[in-house]
């Protein structure tokens, strides 16, 4: 089985998904003009407007959902890993891919949301929808829809749930059977309350868990700040070939900086624009920049905050190629939250692994849970057409049965089968965005332009020549003609 993983992984994870993966963010980046650094005040204004309704959860609710599902392992055992194999230059390419990710981000959380439907009372969105609406393309849809099901409700959870695990049994010497016992009874109790109590419960513990984590990482970070400095150029100077120690890793910093930044962050990926089509908002540009954000806080922040407390302390380990160490900072520990829980545990004593455990399973518990509602999405896309309502239960269950597997099999196993599920979806949603851009950017300069004009920004998708907005074109006539009212008038339209 895990040469099977190792093989396809291997083919999935070529060098052009590593390139695509920067080379897209840079050219949304151009040509937004770099509305992740222009409109930087605009996101943290947005996280907090709008309100929740009957059919949509509110834009902070929608990012808590996003950040459920971008803030998990992958921001302590996967920066963890990307060290290891790729050196502390792994941090600077995870950045790069967060800097320019936010812009694909932006591109397609917007996408989501000018194609996103009304189903069963509820905001649907996503790849497959925008996909078959934008680009015409019904088979490619269906297949992304298959595979994000596939990926989401089998392959992702087991990676997030054999961390807690880890965690647990590194801390308080849980076994890992009765940590996927438990797993299994809180999710089910999660999962079949639908996505009112998903955003809800998200919109609570999401803030909860970044923000005291990245204190925590403050105060690691304040204790040691003299070491800051000598951090800080050795991430550089791994991250160009520079460092004597870990030049040679040059091409290993790269691939494990992006591949471990997009697992984390997931800008691209096609996670992200299912949460974000869920906002009950007046102009889709609005949470396409909260989703902007949700890039930073991921692995600015988070990824950062865990890179730090391991290279400031030295609590990591890095090998070559062939195996060899080139350093050794905490010999006997294999690469995932054992790193982090020795280097907090060092620093404080009877505190810090403990932290670090239940940190590790509020970000990951939550991304699980993210992960089903993504799986949901996509069986509510199928569903328009073929009418099965017991698929949404067999999801359930077979999520369910995923994350206790992953629970009890090894990190190796998991972390491979979730790569493969990343790196697929990647590869589908990637190519979709760069075929379908333009309503994104027309959406865009269109908000831009009632923005200048003093106007809290509403889309009309048939004023811009955008086709098949079915729910904007009509559903949403009551939301929009209370904005113009209150306007006192017709908004002006940008010429694009």
């Amino acid at each position: 089985m895990q040469e099977l993983v190792d093989f396809l992984n291997g083919w999935i994870w070529s060098k052009g998904l590593i390139f695509l993966c920067l080379g897209v963010g840079l050219f949304f980046s151009l040509r937004t003009r770099f509305a992740q650094v222009r409109h930087f005040g605009e996101m943290i204004r947005l996280m907090f407007d709008g309100k929740s309704s009957d059919s949509g959860v509110s834009s902070f609710q929608a990012l808590a959902m996003t950040l459920a599902g971008r803030v998990g392992t992958g921001n302590i055992a996967g920066v963890a890993t990307a060290i290891t194999f790729g050196g502390p230059g792994a941090v600077f390419w995870m950045w790069m891919v967060a800097f320019l990710g936010a812009s694909s981000a932006y591109v397609e959380s917007t996408l989501g949301q000018i194609y996103k439907e009304k189903i069963n009372g509820e905001y649907r969105g996503g790849p497959a929808f925008y996909i078959e609406k934008g680009l015409g393309m019904k088979r490619y849809a269906l297949f992304f829809a298959i595979a994000t099901i596939f990926a989401c409700g089998l392959l992702l959870p087991g990676t997030q749930s054999n961390s807690i695990a880890a965690g647990l049994q590194n801390a308080l010497g849980i076994d890992p059977n009765v940590t996927a016992a438990v797993l299994a009874l809180v999710l089910g109790f999660i999962i079949f309350g639908g996505v009112k109590r998903i955003a809800s419960f998200a919109e609570i513990v999401v803030p909860f868990m970044a923000l005291g984590y990245i204190l925590v990482a403050c105060v690691v970070v304040a204790l040691n700040i003299h070491e800051l400095p000598h951090v800080l150029a050795l991430i550089f100077n791994s991250a160009f070939g520079f460092d004597a120690g870990f030049g040679a890793i040059l091409g290993m910093a790269i691939q494990w900086g992006v591949k471990r930044g997009v697992y984390s962050n997931e800008a691209g990926q096609g996670t992200g624009p299912h949460a974000s089509s869920a906002a009950a908002v007046s102009h889709p540009a609005k949470q396409g920049l909260v989703q902007a954000f949700s890039v930073y806080v991921d692995t600015l922040f988070v990824c950062s905050a865990t890179a730090f407390m391991l290279l400031i302390t030295g609590q990591y380990n890095v090998q070559g190629p062939d195996g060899k160490a080139l350093y050794s900072g905490i010999a006997g520990v294999a690469a995932g939250p054992g790193y982090t829980q020795t280097a907090m545990e060092n620093i404080m004593p009877g505190f810090g692994s403990i932290f670090v455990a239940v940190a590790l399973f509020f970000f990951a518990f939550t991304t699980i849970v993210a992960y089903y509602y993504i799986a949901e999405t996509n069986i509510a896309y199928l569903n328009r057409k073929i009418n099965r309502p017991w698929l949404t239960l067999v999801l359930k269950l077979a999520l369910m049965v995923s994350t206790v597997y992953g629970t009890v099999k090894t990190a190796d196993l998991a972390w491979g089968l979730g790569d493969i599920g990343v790196g697929l979806m990647a590869w589908l949603n990637i190519t979709a965005i760069i075929l379908l851009q333009k309503p994104a950017f027309i959406a865009l300069r269109d908000y831009e332009a009632q923005k200048a004009q003093g106007l809290d920004p509403v889309f009309h998708p048939e004023k811009l020549g955008i086709k098949n907005a079915d729910y904007w074109s009509g559903h949403q006539s009551e939301d929009n003609l209370e904005e113009e009212r209150k306007r006192g008038g017709q908004p002006v339209y940008d010429k694009v």
